[in-house]
């Protein structure tokens, strides 16, 4: 037995099925912000760089002088799986998946 997809129907009728984000790069993010101001649901925020890949790398160098900032899944459970993120990302940062209902 295989577990249907959650579904839905865009306004013109058409089946739709939402893909729910899963995880963002850091590594390749270049902290645009596009994905922040494109998401209806407030599901990402700004941190700096050097707290999120050290967060994920024991080996990121402390030292590094780079202040750039990054962005991070904040709210993951308010994603509506529109997938805007990933299509405004000019690095495809972002990974979604299909939720079964």
């Amino acid at each position: 037995m295989s577990a249907e997809l959650i579904k839905g129907r865009t306004r013109g009728g058409d089946e739709w099925i939402p893909s729910f984000i899963t995880d963002l790069n850091q590594s390749t993010c270049i902290g645009c912000g596009r994905c922040y101001k494109v998401c209806p649901r407030d599901v990402f925020e700004l941190v700096d760089r050097g707290e999120a890949l050290a967060d994920d790398d024991d080996d990121w160098d402390d030292d590094d002088d780079d202040e750039m900032k990054v962005m991070a899944i904040a709210n993951a459970n308010d994603c509506i799986g529109c997938e805007s993120c990933y299509r405004v990302c000019p690095k495809q940062c972002h990974s979604h998946e299909q939720a079964a209902a």
